[in-house]
């Protein structure tokens, strides 16, 4: 069974620095993208940023400048760099990812969540 398991959640000051992790474990033969959303009390869930196999990435705008999303394909993890933390960055953070497993087909699968506070 496929697994997302994110780690670096957590309560920050304005301007502080949060880094986010996501490993993915089980069996499956490859990933392919990986990605952040984020859900904020009342709000839809929203892409933060997403990273190709080959390392191409795309930010929402509201992010761009701020975060950095990096993959380690050896380890099966992504991370999500955040600096200059506002208080409109609070949110639940999922992780994402499209990958292949070995008993299965392929498909999207996501992390439980990781809370991230940025108090004003």
């Amino acid at each position: 069974q496929v697994q997302l398991v994110e780690s670096g959640g957590g309560l920050v000051q304005t301007g502080g620095s949060l880094r986010l992790s996501c490993a993915a474990s089980g069996s499956f033969f490859a990933i392919y993208g990986m990605g952040w959303y984020r859900q904020a009390p009342g709000k839809q869930r929203e892409l933060v940023a997403s990273i190709t196999s080959d390392s191409s990435t795309n930010y929402a705008d509201s992010v761009k400048g701020r975060f950095t999303i990096s993959r380690d394909n050896a380890k099966n993890t992504v991370y999500l760099q955040m600096n200059s933390l506002k208080p409109e960055d609070t949110a639940v953070y999922f992780c994402h990812a499209d990958l292949m497993p070995r008993n299965g087909r392929r498909g999207a699968y996501w992390g439980q969540g990781t809370q991230v506070t940025v108090s004003s």
